[in-house]
């Protein structure tokens, strides 16, 4: 006698596991950091990336992926205020495949902070 199972079961038993997480780079300067590489079977939806200016004159920022080598940027050269910060995913999500890898520059030495929330799903 064969059994099947319920669709419902077969659907649960092939759900992804989630899993919230944060990515902090301090003092971010002129060299770029990486904030995350993606894992291996694994996605991340960026639900917010904010970049603070920690110094006493105004920066540019970018921020960008990198995927099969190619640079993609989210934002390029954007002005943050003195003491200020600019949010630079907000209300949409960007998602990144396995192996893409998350980086954040400043015009400046180790003139920002970066903090990114993220939805990990593998």
């Amino acid at each position: 006698m064969q059994t099947t199972l319920p669709f419902f079961f077969l659907c649960w038993a092939n759900m992804a596991t989630y899993t919230n997480t944060s990515y902090v780079a301090k003092n971010v300067g002129t060299s770029a950091s990486t904030l995350t590489t993606v894992a291996s079977a694994t996605t991340a939806a960026i639900a917010s990336l904010i970049v603070s200016n920690t110094t006493t004159s105004p920066i540019t920022t970018s921020v960008y992926f990198t995927r099969s080598a190619v640079d993609y940027y989210l934002v390029y050269q954007a002005t943050v205020p003195v003491g200020g910060s600019l949010e630079v995913i907000q209300g949409n999500r960007v998602v990144l495949i396995a192996s893409d890898i998350l980086k954040v520059v400043n015009s400046a030495a180790t003139s920002g902070d970066c903090v990114a929330s993220v939805l990990l799903a593998a």
